[in-house]
């Protein structure tokens, strides 16, 4: 990533527009996360919503923060150490693995981020076996006829991401309705 291309990503991703259309509060909120879990946050980028699921995890909760740009990493790291977030472990992921300690976090929490992943399909079986049986991961992506959001060739859409989690063992348990561009999956590990 050019340092041109960092400042344009945190530019959209940590603008306070965001907010109006993303709903952070209620989007944390439908998560229905739990003090003392242990959760990872897959794309968490410059940490628009890290802070926030630190908060809802408590202090005896932790938070793995994952992406695969160390720039963007750093730029997380200065936030939360300015905002005092201490229940956060950034990783340096990659496309096809989350780098993930195997069998910790009770669920794993993608958005606005598996529409960047070169082999998602490949990272979420490799995600699905580093959860523990019952884990459940929640995906956040963009609808396909949304005004917002990437090109409309860089989505994946419903249909597809539903597929590539039920072939890595995930069923789908919940479906949430009230964000205006997206749509938000709940689904569990199978297997």
């Amino acid at each position: 990533m050019t340092p041109e291309e960092l400042r344009g990503a945190l530019k959209r991703q940590l603008n306070p527009r965001r907010a109006r259309w993303q709903k952070p509060a209620a989007l944390v909120r439908a998560l229905g996360l739990r003090r003392g879990q242990v959760i990872a946050e897959i794309g968490s980028g410059p940490g628009y919503f890290t802070p926030r699921l630190a908060r809802a995890v408590g202090s005896s909760g932790h938070v793995y923060a994952l992406d695969p740009e160390p720039a963007v990493l750093d730029v997380m790291r200065r936030r939360l150490k300015q905002a005092r977030v201490r229940n956060v472990t950034p990783v340096l992921s990659r496309d096809d693995d989350p780098c993930l300690p195997g069998g910790h976090c009770e669920a794993a929490v993608i958005i606005n981020a598996y529409h960047h992943m070169h082999g998602g399909a490949a990272f979420l079986r490799r995600l699905v076996r580093q959860l523990p049986r019952g884990a459940r991961v929640i995906n956040v992506d963009w609808n396909e006829d949304s005004e917002f959001g990437p090109p409309p060739r860089r989505r994946v859409p419903r249909a597809r991401f539903l597929r590539d989690a039920r072939r890595a063992g995930l069923a789908l348990v919940a479906e949430r309705t009230f964000l205006p561009h997206q749509y938000f999956l709940e689904l569990r590990r199978a297997r």
